[in-house]
């Protein structure tokens, strides 16, 4: 045991408690420490001491560190803990929630290193992931101390919900608490998620409900507290398992309760304002097999599908199924945590996630000449000819194709992806350069970036994620699931260039931007990893071109199209939007979602007479189609044929049952025919998908009231007047535009990237090193 105080010992040296109460740092004194294989050793080490000692001896009781049992602990938390956001509310803020509502000693969590003795492998790869370093990373504390701070420590409840769920249950977010906050090492514990009994509504900021920590059940099936002798375990592993699981841990709705974030009036004092819906995304992906407006199909997948995929198993685990075992690294897009703590193997795991080759598709789609309507594409399946002093403008397409979110799907002011486009001549140097790295390591202000920027109320970026500051989003071009993205560049060919010249597009993705880990670290700091996720390149000979055979990763002629035809259409060019999609069906006329996309495209457009043969067409190849019904009934509700319009939809809602679209235009559909109990049903069904829809809300405080149900009018329109976009809301995003002209031009869905009219800005941005490096 003194090996373990002293591992304890040495790393309270650089995290060691601060006197506001969350936890503070050193910085890069951590760095590249061998965290990873000391914490790993320690448990196993308090394992084998387990087991040389006896269980018994191993095994502490369910008390507070004054001896107090549960209940005087919880009457004793409750006479100082700051009530500020209403009686008996614990985590307000935050949503996270307890059986009984009373607060539980830290202690009743049976640590890690417990569960650690029958299930190394989860131990191991846990104590890697993020969600074992939730709390105590310095990414993480920089943004909630501040909070701490400026408003106080309870108002990080909001957070802490997730971020750390122990200290918010156990009472230790209020002034002068004496909780001891050992636990802040550990984040989220094996025991935090398997103490979950049931789940709140899909809002996040900790939508569940814990119960009293067990791993074990009685004979009777009740739930036995605290940590019980390994020997009961294993002669009894059914009544471990109906202790520590819930099937519903295998659903997306778990990983909605803290996945899914909102920022509520308790916390900015201003209104709701979305965080971010990693949930919500995923529930209008292909993959969730719920919303029919998909551009593509694919086969159900789930979170836990993408991001606990099996594996062989390395060390003992009694959790493994026929020697694999469900991954708890929990492997997504956080290098920085890894890199930090000096945890190779997570770090090595994570980056081959991200280039694992699937997710994005990055085309070179087209080229089109200064001077020449003609646009040449798709680029590689026809021919053209390209001469010295041309001017070049290059349509890249970035894909999301299988990804189950969007890209970037969490707190995309602090995350980075962005494309990388260069030219080069035959001697490799740059002709065209753009979204490059600067010494310092900050991405070129002008680079297509699939980041957002929220702005406070006096139009100022909200730095260092001080998201209580919220007012206004200046611009968001992250890519949703099943979307593709135009990014259009121009460049000169040199008067000199001789081919053949070479044209690279790809997407990188950094965890953290530099300017956030600056104000982490101070500027003199490594620079953390960037990873390369997917790229494609294409020669340019002086001369004639030639159609080329397409590479493994390229997708088909009549899905370029498609994908272009979707990037035009998100950026309201809807000419060349029908002009991509009628190259769709005439590749591919049997295709019925390329005539649903004509259709989608013309109802945008808001020509609805024009989309009605198409979407017909797509229902004659497809009977039924619940895409093409959808529009289709558009289309009839704008015609005056509500009668259609409502049969259109009531087949779609019977298809797809969980639609929130489907859900809401029935809904109006009634409204608007004075079916009263009907519209109800369908906002209701909609409120039970999607809890914070907003004409769920407007329509419901007036279809109550018409009942006479005038409490729950009352409260669905307060919900509604703090849900509904605040209308000052875009003059904060103005100012902040006004001051930023690269960032307003990223913000306009049609813009192009060039270093034609912008040499000299460019030069500085480049650090003087000029070379061609400029943006739009």
């Amino acid at each position: 045991m003194a090996y373990f105080h002293a591992f304890r010992k040495r790393k309270t040296m650089h995290e060691a408690p601060t006197t506001n109460g969350q936890v503070g740092s050193s910085g890069q004194a951590a760095m590249k420490s061998r965290t990873s294989r000391t914490l790993v050793a320690a448990g196993a080490f308090l394992a084998s001491l387990a087991c040389l000692l006896g269980t018994e001896r191993f095994i502490t009781h369910i008390q507070s560190d004054d001896g107090l049992d549960g209940i005087n602990y919880a009457d004793k938390i409750r006479q100082s803990y700051n009530f500020r956001f209403g009686k008996d509310n614990i985590s307000l803020p935050g949503n996270a929630a307890i059986e009984g509502n009373q607060f539980i000693q830290a202690g009743a969590f049976p640590p890690p290193e417990y569960c650690g003795h029958c299930h190394e492998e989860a131990y191991s790869q846990w104590r890697q992931a993020l969600h074992s370093n939730s709390f105590r990373t310095p990414f993480y504390r920089a943004s909630v101390n501040i909070l701490l701070r400026t408003k106080g420590i309870e108002f990080t409840r909001h957070c802490d919900s997730c971020h750390n769920p122990v200290v918010v249950l156990s009472g230790g977010l209020t002034q002068e608490s004496q909780v001891d906050r050992s636990f802040d090492k550990d984040g989220l514990t094996c025991m935090t998620c398997h103490s979950v009994q049931a789940l709140q509504s899909t809002s996040g900021n900790g939508g569940y409900v814990l119960g009293v920590p067990a791993v074990m059940v009685d004979e009777n099936g009740k739930r036995i507290p605290g940590q019980v002798p390994f020997g009961d375990i294993l002669e009894h592993p059914e009544r471990h398992s109906k202790a520590v699981m819930q099937s519903f841990y295998r659903t997306p709705e778990f990983c909605a309760s803290c996945h899914k974030a909102n920022l509520p009036n308790p916390l900015n004092e201003y209104k709701f304002i979305r965080a971010f819906t990693v949930y919500d995304e995923w529930q209008n992906s292909k993959f969730s097999k719920r919303n029919p407006l998909t551009f593509y199909s694919a086969d159900f997948n789930t979170c836990q599908g993408c991001h606990m995929h099996r594996a062989p198993a390395t060390l003992p685990d009694y959790g493994t199924k026929a020697g694999t075992f469900a991954s708890h690294r929990w492997l997504a897009g956080n290098t920085a945590v890894p890199y930090y703590y000096g945890f190779d193997d997570q770090l090595k795991k994570t980056i081959e996630f991200l280039k694992a080759g699937n997710f994005l598709n990055v085309d070179i789609f087209a080229l089109k000449k200064d001077g020449d309507d003609n646009m040449i594409a798709p680029l590689g399946s026809v021919p053209f000819q390209l001469a010295p002093n041309d001017m070049v403008q290059a349509y890249v397409v970035i894909q999301n194709k299988n990804i189950g979110h969007s890209l970037i799907p969490e707190v995309r002011d602090l995350y980075e992806a962005w494309v990388e486009v260069t030219v080069k001549d035959v001697e490799g140097k740059d002709i065209y350069h753009s979204g490059f790295l600067k010494p310092d390591g900050i991405l070129d202000t002008r680079a297509h970036s699939f980041t957002n920027r929220p702005v406070n109320l006096s139009g100022e970026f909200v730095d260092n994620h001080k998201v209580w500051t919220i007012h206004s989003m200046a611009y968001d071009n992250s890519i949703q699931s099943g979307r593709s993205a135009l990014v259009r560049y121009e460049f000169q060919i040199p008067a000199d260039a001789k081919g053949p010249l070479s044209i690279t597009a790809r997407v990188n993705y950094r965890h953290l931007r530099q300017s956030y880990l600056n104000n982490v670290f101070g500027a003199d700091h490594p620079l953390y990893p960037v990873v390369e996720i997917a790229s494609r390149t294409r020669a340019l000979n002086m001369g004639m071109n030639e159609p080329t055979k397409p590479e493994a990763s390229d997708n088909q002629d009549w899905m370029r199209w498609n994908n272009v035809g979707i990037g035009y259409l998100d950026q309201q060019q809807y000419s060349d939007s029908i002009a991509a999609f009628e190259q769709v069906v005439k590749l591919r006329p049997e295709y019925e979602d390329g005539y649903v996309n004509l259709g989608l495209t013309y109802i945008e457009w808001e020509k609805y007479s024009e989309a009605r043969a198409p979407l017909e067409k797509a229902l004659q190849l497809h009977p039924d189609y619940a895409r093409a019904l959808y529009y289709l009934a558009l289309v009839e509700r704008r015609e005056g044929h509500p009668e259609m319009e409502t049969a259109d939809l009531q087949r779609v809602v019977e298809q797809f049952p969980q639609s929130r679209d489907a859900r809401r235009e029935l809904g109006i559909a009634y409204y608007q025919q004075h079916r009263t109990e009907d519209a109800v049903a369908q906002f209701e069904a909609l409120q039970a998908i999607d809890p914070d829809d907003v004409a769920a809300h407007y329509n419901l405080a007036i279809l109550y009231r018409r009942k006479g149900m005038k409490a729950e009018a009352a409260a669905q329109a307060a919900l509604y007047t703090t849900k509904r976009i605040d209308p000052e809301a875009p003059t904060y995003s103005l100012d902040f535009l006004r001051r930023h002209p690269e960032i307003s031009t990223e913000s306009v869905p049609w813009h192009m990237h060039t270093d034609l009219k912008h040499a000299e800005v460019s030069a500085q941005a480049a650090g003087g090193s000029g070379g061609g490096k400029g943006q739009r």
